[in-house]
C-alpha cells in the first residue's frame, strides 16, 4: 500500500472530473506533508482514474484530472 493511496482514495470517491488541491487540503486527506517523493508516486493516480496535472510550488496546489 503506497502511502499516498488515501489521496487517490479520496479523488476516486469524489469523482469529480478535476481537482486544484492546495498542499494543505492534500495534508488533511493524507494525515502528513506533502514531500518530494510525491512526484515518485504521482503515476500511481492514474489506476484510481486520475492524473496529476500542474504542480505550482508557487500557488502551493496540485491540479488533477480524469484520466483518459
Amino acid at each position: 500500500m503506497s502511502k499516498y493511496e488515501p489521496l487517490w482514495n479520496w479523488l476516486r470517491e469524489n469523482g469529480k472530473e478535476e481537482y486544484k488541491l492546495s498542499y494543505e487540503e492534500m495534508r488533511e486527506i493524507m494525515g502528513f506533508e506533502l514531500d518530494h517523493s510525491f512526484l515518485n508516486y504521482k503515476k500511481a493516480a492514474k489506476e484510481y482514474g486520475y492524473e496529476v496535472g500542474k504542480i505550482s510550488m508557487k500557488e502551493k496546489t496540485v491540479l488533477f484530472h480524469r484520466a483518459k
